[in-house]
């Protein structure tokens, strides 16, 4: 198997199945991390494990749609979001992550948290019913941290209504008194100006997209080692590196798209690695403002 060094020692024996199996498997979800996925990774462990203090600090990911925060979120919750029961017989749920309503709604808030714990509440509950039920929950199940995606859907109602939820989420911080994380576009941080003390209480930490440079070049190389290509296809080379990040624009949903159509042409045209010809190509797949058309 020396000649297949360019790929993981883990998956070189999926280059032994047949074409559909090997595109199967290109198409099935693989953590491949890089330094910013680490780091933010590594962050929100460390919010989860500070100690208690009346105000804990909450913090605001913002990056462009696709580009990899909700993955990063799940690779968080699967290294350290798994239940257990602590010393105490008591149960740990140490990582909830739930997604904004699509409207600025203190109850649909408190449905999605409720979703994540698999209890039976009643939508026509009142608010103050459903909140109390939520507070118990994650007091509890002794959640160490709470992560809400796509907040920037709060966007979709009136300034007051996201007030409202903004507070909702100020009031779940202070009586649990744990760290609150929102993910989303970069459109987010206009929600906390709904308030000064919603800005004062969040720090914003930005996802960029990729630059063409040494790291990017890092990542493909990291990325062709999991891809089931018989023969190496150097995708850290300059040329073909500059290729990639044109047509994604250094978005990493993008590129993983991109690079897995790559992968599948190669395998049904028995070329077996991806190069330059092959990516460009693939330019229909560049980001557009308009409906994209599959060729």
């Amino acid at each position: 198997m020396s000649e297949y060094a360019h790929i993981h020692p883990d998956f070189r024996a999926v280059l032994s199945l047949s074409d559909k199996e090997r595109i199967h498997f290109l198409n099935e979800p693989r953590w491949i991390g890089y330094p910013a996925a680490q780091k933010l990774i590594e962050l929100l462990r460390h919010m989860m494990e500070l100690p208690t203090r009346a105000r804990m600090p909450n913090l605001l990911i913002v990056g462009d749609s696709n580009n990899g925060k909700t993955t990063i979120l799940d690779r968080f919750k699967e290294l350290h979001g798994k239940g257990y029961v602590n010393e105490n017989a008591e149960p740990v749920k140490p990582v909830i992550i739930v997604e904004s309503p699509p409207t600025s709604d203190e109850k649909a808030l408190y449905a999605s948290i409720l979703e994540e714990f698999w209890t039976p509440y009643r939508v026509t509950d009142s608010v103050i019913k459903l909140r109390y039920q939520v507070i118990h929950l994650l007091r509890e199940c002794n959640v160490k941290i709470l992560i809400i995606d796509e907040l920037h859907s709060l966007l979709s109602g009136s300034a007051i209504k996201q007030r409202e939820l903004m507070n909702t989420i100020k009031m779940l911080c202070n009586e649990l008194k744990i760290p609150v994380v929102g993910v989303g576009t970069s459109d987010a941080v206009r929600v906390l100006h709904t308030d000064p003390q919603h800005a004062s209480r969040f720090d914003v930490l930005s996802l960029h997209p990729w630059t063409l440079g040494v790291d990017f070049q890092r990542f493909l190389k990291g990325f062709e080692s999991v891809l089931p290509l018989r023969q190496a296809s150097g995708l850290f080379r300059p040329d073909v590196a500059k290729a990639l990040h044109a047509i994604s624009e250094g978005n990493t949903g993008n590129l993983h798209r991109l690079l897995i159509e790559c992968a599948t042409e190669a395998i049904n045209s028995g070329k077996e690695k991806i190069d330059v010809e092959m990516i460009n190509r693939k330019s229909w797949l560049q980001p557009t403002r308009g409906i994209r058309e599959l060729m």
